[in-house]
């Protein structure tokens, strides 16, 4: 998928300008990439546009011990890397997860998702789009 179309995605699933989608989308690929680092990220990133994919590989920046990583605290830095309220990035987040899962395969979705964070009943959040195996 190439860039003008993600964002195009992003933006349409958001309702958001692109500007501001693009905005997100970077946000929330920072902030994942402090969670899935190594092997799958660097995959993730090689099925992304060029403009997008600089996000993730190499980032492998780790919340570090003793910080919070859960959901509320992963929303609250997109909506700090997009300068947006936390409503705007929980809507930005489901658009840049719903456009990933059409720009990558389904295993490395997976592996994605099992890097993030964890809501208390063990489901990840923000919460993926549901898809057919």
């Amino acid at each position: 998928m190439r860039f003008p179309r993600f964002i195009d995605a992003v933006s349409r699933r958001s309702g958001l300008a692109p500007e501001q989608a693009a905005d997100l989308a970077r946000a929330v690929l920072q902030t994942m990439a402090e969670r899935v680092t190594g092997q799958p990220a660097d995959d993730l990133a090689g099925q992304l546009p060029d403009e997008l994919d600089g996000y993730l590989s190499g980032s492998g920046v780790d919340a570090g011990p003793g910080r919070p990583a859960g959901p509320a605290e992963f929303l609250r830095r997109v909506g700090e890397r997009a300068g947006v309220d936390e409503a705007t990035a929980r809507l930005g987040t489901g658009a840049v997860f719903a456009t990933l899962r059409e720009a990558v395969t389904v295993a490395e979705f997976r592996e994605m998702v099992a890097g993030l964070p964890l809501r208390a009943d063990g489901a990840a959040e923000p919460r993926p789009p549901s898809y057919d195996g």
